[in-house]
């Protein structure tokens, strides 16, 4: 370990000390918030997709309240902004952005990737967003319009994408598995 990780591990553990005295959190607490970010991945995000696309009811609900429809999976959601979901139809296609750093739905998708905080990705999602998906190799129709959405730190946004075709009569496993990173930020689409 070098220096720097080893003042930067007292000081967190100088944090966590002041929280606990103070009666703000307890350790317990702590332990059980760095779980749950640990165990948050993209895998969450994939479950409230299949699961939307076989189940009309909780479609309904993620599109009304993504948090809810997490919790209803057992994805925990307290403490972390609202989760607002974009659905992708024929004829809109969204696209998720943080354009001040990398405001990211952790508790579904689980660290941002590294090209989703680039300043290229932050800015091309803006100001060019079929270059951007073209270079993703997802190619629209010219008549679908592109809908960049902007996540913050307020409000945190994931993309429901169109259900692939042919897949019809598939298990929520199976689907959850064709489920990619980039088709619930909108850079990419399902494949079957």
């Amino acid at each position: 370990m070098n220096i720097l990780e080893t003042e930067s591990e007292r000081l967190l553990d100088a944090v966590r000390g002041l929280l606990a005295r103070k009666g703000l959190v307890s350790p317990a607490e702590i332990a059980e918030r760095i779980a749950i970010t640990d165990a948050a991945s993209p895998g969450q995000g994939a479950r409230m997709v299949a699961k939307a696309w076989t189940d009309p009811a909780f479609k309904a609900l993620m599109l009304e309240d993504g948090g809810k429809a997490a919790e209803a999976l057992d994805i925990p959601m307290r403490g972390t902004p609202p989760l607002g979901v974009l659905e992708n139809t024929p004829e809109v296609h969204n696209l998720v952005v943080c354009t001040l750093c990398s405001c990211y739905p952790r508790a579904v998708l689980g660290y941002p990737p590294f090209w989703y905080k680039s300043a290229a990705y932050r800015s091309r999602a803006v100001r060019d967003p079929r270059g951007l998906l073209a270079e993703w190799k997802t190619v629209l129709s010219p008549d679908v319009r592109v809908r960049v959405v902007d996540s913050t730190a307020d409000y945190r946004w994931m993309v429901l994408p169109m259900r692939p075709a042919g897949t019809g009569g598939w298990s929520e496993e199976r689907l959850a598995g064709i489920v990619r990173e980039g088709d619930m930020v909108g850079v990419t689409v399902p494949n079957r």
